[in-house]
């Protein structure tokens, strides 16, 4: 009996619990939400991840509402209005197209608009080495390292940095061909931001020699003026023949001195005889 009553009451709370949690749920339900409405603009923004020097088309481009309040300054909201410009920076996907990120209208795209005034863009060719394994991209700074000889002679043959702190703008490959029956080969090609006069630098010392980039800090700013390095310096020979150029200057009289005299070596002694007679013993010098 008492089991009997133990469980009616235990199926009385569950009864009683289940409709109290459904009757608040339900009102849950039909409570009313409130939306609160953010003003918002419309802003241009890319429609993926476009490159430096990219001339921007209507399927690159898209708009999305952003609100009022955080809109950044000078963003556009038409896409009519940006197509045809072209990017003097690389963007990513959703990242808004500002001013400062395009050239001028008149400029067009590709690789011109991005070159500063007063300066030059020169493409060098490069290898796996030369470029630094790879490490050489748009953005980065480098110092080119010429090797050349102004005598043609071996032990003329001179290492030094040419330019200093120089801007990488672009580095990709290009398929170049040769001859007529040669196979079409991949070129790295590196493209530099330098002066009038450092792209003179930059050709003579690509053509008469070797040039090598020298991967360096953007944050370095510093360019140290350094002598160079020969070949006799850097094997030694020329530290030799300083060292055999004194030792021959030491042992050489100088010209305003006397010469020393050296004496004459004392004459060898006369044989002699010795002469025994009896218990008597003579010398006699022979000669």
């Amino acid at each position: 009996m008492t089991r009997m009553r133990i469980l009616i009451v235990l199926v009385i709370a569950v009864l009683a619990g289940g409709g109290l949690a459904a009757g608040t749920y339900r009102y849950l339900q039909n409570v009313p939400t409130k939306e609160v409405s953010m003003p918002t603009k419309p802003v241009v923004v890319a429609n993926s991840d476009l490159a430096l020097g990219t001339e921007l088309h209507r399927d690159d481009l898209t708009v999305l509402q952003w609100p009022a309040g955080a809109v950044p300054e000078g963003a556009f909201g038409d896409v009519q209005s940006l197509v045809g410009r072209g990017l003097i920076v690389s963007v990513v996907r959703h990242e808004p197209i500002l001013p400062g990120k395009l050239a001028s209208k008149e400029a067009g795209a590709g690789l011109p608009p991005i070159i500063p005034p007063g300066k030059r863009a020169l493409s060098v060719k490069v290898n796996e080495v030369i470029g630094v394994a790879g490490y050489v991209l748009p953005g980065t700074h480098v110092d080119v390292v010429a090797t050349a000889s102004p005598t043609n002679k071996q032990e003329d043959t001179t290492t030094k940095v040419v330019l200093s702190n120089v801007e990488v703008l672009t580095a990709g490959t290009r398929i170049e061909q040769k001859g007529d029956d040669a196979k079409p080969v991949q070129v790295t090609v590196v493209t530099l931001l330098v002066t009038p006069e450092e792209s003179e630098r930059l050709s003579l010392a690509s053509t008469e020699g070797k040039i090598q980039l020298a991967l360096r800090n953007p944050l370095d700013g510093e360019s140290p003026l350094t002598p160079g390095i020969r070949t006799s310096a850097l094997v030694g020979t020329a530290a030799a023949r300083a060292r055999a150029t004194t030792t021959m200057t030491m042992r050489r009289p100088s010209a305003g001195a006397p010469a020393a005299q050296t004496p004459a070596p004392p004459p060898p002694p006369s044989p002699t005889i010795e002469i025994i007679r009896g218990d008597k013993r003579s010398q006699v010098t022979v000669g």
